[in-house]
This record gives C-alpha cells, sequence and structure tokens, in this order.
C-alpha cells in the first residue's frame, strides 16, 4: 500500500461519528449457538432515542502509520473528548458488526451517581466502534474495551454490553470508579451454549463464579472497591455487581426488568416464569441471567420480539384507557406522573416509537466472515420497520441508510428514516386497523428477503471461492437493491394509507367509502365518564294517522296563489 493511501487511510479513522446520539433505553439479546436453529450466534439491538438519527454506520479499515492519532467523540453529544493513539490496523466496520462477525449491542443501566468521571477519555459509544475496528472476537473485545478504560478512563454511566463472535456470546457491565479516576469496574459472563440472555436498562448480573477464567472474567478490585465504599460485606462469592453498584427500584423493574421477562417468556413460556418481581411480592424470584429456548431460535423469533408490545399479557400496552380507540401500543413521554400525590407510570415495551436504528445479527462459523456476517438492519420503530439484510462485506452504505442522507432536523423522501417515520406516525391516529395494512407489505419483504437468502449466499460463496473481492461487489449490489426496492415499496404503502384512510373513512377494496364506527367498548367508556354529556333525550310519540270517514263530505280545494301574491323564498330565484 502506498504512503498516500496509508495516510488517507489515517485521516477517515480520525473522523468518525461526528453526530449527536443519545441511545439510553435500549433492549438487547444475546442467542448462543446451540440456542439457534442454524448454528449461529445471534444478537439483537435497538438503539432507542428521542435524539438519535438512525443510519447504518461504516468504519473502513485500513492499516495506519506510526504516531496516528484517533479523535474521539462522545456518541451520545458529538462532544470532541480528545485523541488517543491509533492501532497499525483496524478492521471495516458496518453498523454494529466487524468483518470477522464479531457484533455489540448495548443498553444504559446508570448505576451509582458518583461512579461517573466526566472527564474521563472515552464513553460507551466510543468503546462499542473502537472495540469492533480492532479485535477480532468477543473476548478479545472484552480486553480491547477494558485496556482502553484502563489507559484513557471511561466517562459514560453504567453499561450492560452484548458481546458475540461466531462461537461464543459475552454478557458485560461496566462502570465508572468515580471521578478523576481512571479504569471501570466491571464483569463479563460467558452465555453458556444453549442458553439466551437479555437486557434493559438494568445492571443483571449478581453473583459470578471468581474461578472461572473461560467463563468469568472481571476487574481484579470489582469486589474491594465496593468494600472500602460501605456497598457489600460479606464473603467474596456472596458479592453482586448489580446490588452494589446499581441498586433496584420499583420502576426500575417495572420499566426494564419487565421487558427482559417477556423475552424470556416467548422464549420459553414452558417455564412459566411469573413477573411478581414487577409488583415487588415479598421473595419473588428474580430473572435468571439467560434461559434455554423451548425451540431453537431464528432470527424471524427475534424479530418478532423485538416488535413486541406486551400483547396477551396483564401489561399489554393495546389495552385501557392510554391506547385510546384503536389500540395504539405507546404512551407519550413522560411515562411517569402523579395524581393526588400519588406515583404512577406507563409500561415501556420492548418495541418503542422513538427507536433510532435497530437490527438482529447472524454470526456464522461456516462461512467466511463478508458472508456469513449479517444484519437484519431497520430504522425507527422495529414494530413498523423493515429489517433488510445488510452483510458484514459490503463496500459502502446504502444512501438511504447513510449518515449524511439527512438529520434530526432536516427531512428528506431519500431517507429512509425519515421515509419509516413518515409512514409510522401516519397509522397512530387508527393503529389497529392500518398497522394490519403495515404488517402486510412488512411481511411481504422480509419474506422476500429470507426466501432469497440461500440462492444469494450460494451465489456469494461460489464468487468467493474465485476472489474474495467479487463476492463483496456481488454483496453490496444486492444489499443496495434491497434497500431501494424497500424504499420504494414503503413509499407506496405511506401513499396507499392516505388513500385508504382519508378523513376518518375507510375505503374498501372496490373504493367504496365507508364510516366504521368506533368500538364499542370505546362508546362505553365515553358514557361512563359523562353519562349526561351525549344523551339525547327519548323520541316524542307520534299520533297515528288520522282516517277519513267514509260519510264525510270533502272539504272544497283551495285556490292556488298567484304568482305576483306567492311569499318569495330568500333561497328560491324570483319568479
Amino acid at each position: 500500500m502506498t504512503r498516500i493511501a496509508l495516510v488517507l487511510l489515517a485521516a477517515l479513522s480520525t473522523t468518525f461519528l461526528v453526530t449527536p446520539h443519545r441511545a439510553h433505553a435500549c433492549t438487547s439479546i444475546g442467542a448462543t449457538r446451540a440456542a439457534s436453529a442454524d448454528g449461529s450466534t445471534m444478537v439483537t439491538y435497538a438503539a432507542d432515542s428521542h435524539e438519535l438519527y438512525g443510519a447504518l454506520y461504516h468504519l473502513p479499515g485500513g492499516v495506519h502509520l506510526p504516531g496516528t492519532e484517533r479523535v474521539i467523540h462522545e456518541w451520545d453529544t458529538g462532544t470532541r473528548l480528545g485523541a488517543i493513539p491509533e492501532v497499525p490496523r483496524t478492521w471495516s466496520v458496518i453498523g454494529n458488526m466487524n468483518e470477522h462477525q464479531l457484533v455489540i449491542g448495548e443498553t444504559t443501566f446508570g448505576g451509582r451517581k458518583e461512579l461517573i468521571d466526566p472527564k474521563g477519555g472515552l464513553d460507551y459509544g466510543s468503546l462499542i466502534y473502537l472495540a469492533l475496528q480492532r479485535a477480532r472476537t468477543a473476548r478479545e473485545a472484552i480486553r480491547v474495551m477494558t485496556d482502553l478504560v484502563e489507559r484513557h478512563g471511561y466517562r459514560s454511566k453504567g453499561e450492560s454490553f452484548t458481546l458475540a463472535d461466531p462461537k461464543e456470546v459475552w454478557l458485560m457491565e461496566m462502570i465508572g470508579r468515580g471521578p478523576d479516576q481512571k479504569g471501570a469496574l466491571w464483569v463479563a459472563r460467558r452465555v453458556p451454549d444453549g442458553m439466551v440472555t437479555a437486557h434493559a436498562n438494568h445492571s443483571r448480573i449478581r453473583t459470578f463464579p471468581l474461578r472461572e477464567p473461560d467463563a468469568c472474567l472481571y476487574a481484579k478490585d470489582v469486589i474491594s472497591f465496593a468494600r472500602e465504599k460501605g456497598w457489600f460485606k460479606g464473603h467474596d462469592s456472596e458479592f453482586s455487581f448489580s446490588e452494589a453498584y446499581a441498586p433496584v427500584d420499583a420502576d426500575t423493574l417495572r420499566t426494564c426488568e419487565l421487558r427482559v421477562w417477556r423475552v424470556f417468556d416467548r422464549l420459553a413460556p414452558s417455564r412459566k416464569i411469573p413477573p411478581d418481581f414487577v409488583k415487588s411480592t415479598p421473595n419473588a424470584p428474580l430473572l435468571p441471567l439467560w434461559v434455554a429456548p423451548d425451540r431453537k431460535v431464528t432470527p424471524q423469533d427475534l424479530m418478532a420480539i423485538m416488535r413486541d408490545h406486551f400483547e396477551g399479557t396483564d401489561y399489554d400496552l393495546t389495552r385501557g384507557v392510554g391506547a385510546g380507540p384503536f389500540a395504539l401500543p405507546y404512551r407519550w413521554r413522560p411515562l411517569n406522573w402523579k395524581v393526588d400525590g400519588k406515583d404512577y407510570l406507563n409500561d415501556r415495551a420492548i418495541a418503542t416509537q422513538q427507536t433510532g436504528f435497530v437490527f438482529v445479527s447472524q454470526s456464522r462459523e461456516a462461512l467466511p466472515g463478508l458472508i456469513g456476517g449479517l444484519l437484519w438492519f431497520g430504522v425507527d420503530d422495529a414494530a413498523s420497520s423493515v429489517f433488510v439484510p445488510i452483510y458484514a462485506g459490503i463496500r459502502e452504505v446504502p444512501k438511504a441508510l447513510a449518515e449524511t442522507t439527512a438529520t434530526l432536523h432536516r427531512f428528506s423522501w431519500d431517507s429512509a428514516f425519515w421515509l419509516f417515520n413518515w409512514v409510522a406516525n401516519s397509522t397512530y391516529g387508527r393503529y389497529s386497523d392500518m398497522i394490519q395494512d403495515v404488517h402486510s407489505v412488512q411481511q411481504e419483504l422480509e419474506g422476500g428477503f429470507l426466501e432469497r437468502q440461500p440462492g444469494i449466499e450460494k451465489a456469494a460463496l461460489h464468487l468467493h471461492g474465485s476472489s474474495p473481492e467479487l463476492a463483496r461487489d456481488y454483496l453490496t449490489a444486492y444489499s443496495h437493491k434491497q434497500v431501494e426496492q424497500t424504499m420504494a415499496r414503503w413509499k407506496r404503502l405511506g401513499e396507499d394509507l392516505l388513500v385508504k384512510y382519508m378523513d376518518g373513512n375507510i375505503k374498501d377494496e372496490h373504493g367504496k367509502v365507508l364510516h366504521p364506527p368506533y368500538p364499542e367498548s370505546w362508546y362505553r367508556r365515553i358514557v361512563a365518564e359523562d353519562p349526561e354529556r351525549y344523551l339525547l333525550p327519548p323520541s316524542k310519540e307520534e299520533p297515528p294517522p288520522a282516517v277519513a270517514c267514509p260519510c264525510a263530505t270533502p272539504a272544497p280545494a283551495q285556490a292556488a296563489p298567484s304568482p305576483a301574491s306567492a311569499p318569495t323564498s330568500p333561497l328560491a330565484p324570483p319568479p
């Protein structure tokens, strides 16, 4: 490689992800090889934020000159934090997956506020993308991330990370040491093969094995630090990371752990895991760190879970006054409120309207990295988005998914984020009806992707045998085409929804305008709220029609008034 090319690559590496982001209300799942139907490891991640423009990130790999620096921008705010030395070689990254099929997702659990170091050099977002560029495996990513914070400091709140490569899935939790203290307190556990784990904005690692380095890694002072602070007393074997560094409260159990419960409830219904912990029932068992699914899990299963609103449970968001007459499963923020001095909250489901981007990944050991690594990627709310196949080996991001196509404050019809938001927001007024049309097109598109997947990968593998670069070109063209076709179909869906549901009416398949009423249950709710407000008085009984007597003499006919004497209506034309 020429010196000029090296310099260009180095320049590229110093200017990534400067757009402000926020992603503090996320959900992530990790499925191991033996738990999946095709032997892949899988990760899900929904980057949920009211201030995040959903896009597919691309970081090119390359070789870097000695002395090259990597500029660090905080992922949430875009603030420049400084610069760190670049490594000699970095790997290419598409979204949250690199060319070796390493995938990382996260959720923020917060934890003890006094452990935040506002002067730390690296935030959680920077750690994710640095690790993806510098590591080949999940274990290596853990080492990279923990070494980086030891050298440069950690400035974020507590974080949970799902890390997966084609062989293993790990769950790592990390929190800082406090102001002006470099390093972090952390523990990482390997998910046993055959199991599925999940986290949703609450620290989930409690006790952990202390002498099983193949299954558990941790900071050397993770226990002693808590002792010194007075947050733990007892034997080391009794130490709970979660209880020491992120004490739980009722709000957390309800808005965070309930989502994890729902993941396990859907994957392992035979276990009948009760959500009693949500109600603060005394001695209620806490959720396990992972479960064995009742059957092998597919990407489609995980897509469905990422679209869940607690349907069919006691926490079903399609029910209740907050759902309105048409079963809208979303509650606008804030979720907490007070009435007469009492605290209340709305539940928070896995699927939510303020998602920036969402994915389900597949990492497959039997395939080359650029083919085996696959992101089923969508923007905006998973429930009304489409998971499009994006292969790890593509050369460039499709325009519709690129960071520069639009922003959170600048609309563009060329932006997938804005197109999907347009359609999703169109459904909120008559959700129960309109979402059926959305799901129909969603299934049409995703069904086509899944049907074509074996043939596409077979062709790519054949090309890879001749030249990996030919396979890369082929997969780039394929992923780009699927995004373009999805954009065209989704725009047509939005137009069709406007035509079909204009002004609160519904047009049937023949174009006839119908006026469907509100559900009866909603009419009853209206009446119950104010019985007199809409009540009409009973109709008066009409007198029976007069019956003519056969012997009566007909009355003489009245002469019609002459035109000159007839009263003229102001609305009628003059005679």
